[in-house]
């Protein structure tokens, strides 16, 4: 008689079990993703044939062992893991994976919001991103020039206020796109509230709180991508795909501003990426201009937020107060 096939869930304070899991990944040759909150795995005759993960709305670590392949039988692991992810509430969700795996999730209810390179795509099991773009359509703009930012500000600083009044100086109206993940120090309540008491004396701005269709860096998988040298070049490319041919042209916008980075590589590499890809011909009718803007200096030194949290934990005040608007000021220091 043929073994039964059991399964089981479990979450990752179950350290024993997780480290089985990545037994199991690792014999297929993929990682162990460590944001994973809660955990579904198969077992045959004793012997681990399948699992997967979900960390907050993402499908993360899905594996099946060679000899279940072709069988149908990631149907019931997706099944497995949907379950689990509607025991939590979480009925919108996501699925980054490599594009050779697309029809197995389409079988289970998931479509294809882009893929890149061959190496990487993300579907969704909603029609969630067709709403958020017919959303951003009624708050379209007229304008010969219609610019963006995308910025997380961990906090806000007067480098963003320069970046957006020089942004929105040359446009006729700007859309600021906010990252939403809280995968910062500071919360996304918090960081959008200090960009909007930072920004309220500039009118032709629209503020956007962000969606899962612009993809943090933080939360970007990388457990199933083989060359890690590949990983920021994918994440650029994916980030700036979806914002280029779906998000972009449902606001009209022609242009995306973005501050000069003379200290961190990976923000180098991805803004030259982003003038890539955006201003690419032969990539879409829809063109967009990257305008770097020089990024601005207090003491000869380029004004950053990991400076402004380096100051707040040396609880260096008064060179705090002279690179961070009042209103960022005053929460900071709100509990000092």
């Amino acid at each position: 008689m043929k073994p039964a096939i059991s399964f089981s869930q479990f979450d990752n304070t179950n350290t024993r079990r997780v480290k089985k899991v990545e037994h199991f990944l690792d014999s297929v040759d993929l990682e162990l993703s460590p944001d994973i909150e809660v955990y579904v795995s198969a077992r045959e005759d004793n012997k681990m044939i399948a699992c997967g993960g979900l960390s907050g709305n993402v499908l993360k670590c899905i594996a099946i062992s060679p000899e279940k392949r072709g069988e149908g039988f990631v149907l019931s692991v997706m099944t497995q893991l949907l379950n689990a992810a509607n025991d939590r509430g979480r009925k919108e969700l996501f699925i980054f994976s490599t594009p050779k795996n697309r029809t197995f999730f389409e079988e289970c209810g998931f479509r294809l919001i882009e893929e890149c390179d061959e190496k990487i795509m993300l579907m969704e099991n909603t029609q969630n991103l067709e709403k958020y773009k017919n959303s951003l359509s009624e708050l379209k703009k007229d304008g010969e020039v219609i610019g963006s930012i995308v910025m997380n500000a961990n906090p806000f600083t007067l480098g963003h206020r320069y970046l957006v009044e020089s942004a929105a100086s040359q446009s006729d109206h700007l859309h600021i796109f906010v990252v939403r993940e809280d995968a910062s120090e500071f919360k996304f309540e918090d960081r959008i509230a200090l960009i909007k008491n930072g920004l309220s004396h500039i009118e032709n701005i629209t503020i956007h709180e962000g969606s899962d269709y612009i993809i943090s860096k933080a939360t970007f998988p990388t457990y199933f991508i083989k060359d890690k040298g590949d990983v920021n070049e994918l994440h650029a490319k994916l980030d700036l795909n979806i914002y280029r041919n779906h998000l972009a042209p449902k606001l009209g916008i022609t242009h995306r501003f973005v501050g000069t980075e003379p200290y961190c590589t990976v923000t180098n590499n991805y803004n030259k990426n982003m003038k890539n890809i955006l201003e690419d011909k032969n990539g879409s009718s829809n063109i967009i201009k990257v305008i770097e803007i020089q990024r601005v200096e207090y003491d000869h030194k380029a004004i950053s937020a990991s400076r402004v949290r380096a100051l707040l934990k040396d609880k260096n005040y008064e060179e705090l107060s002279n690179i961070v608007p009042d209103t960022t000021f005053e929460f900071l220091t709100k509990t000092k």
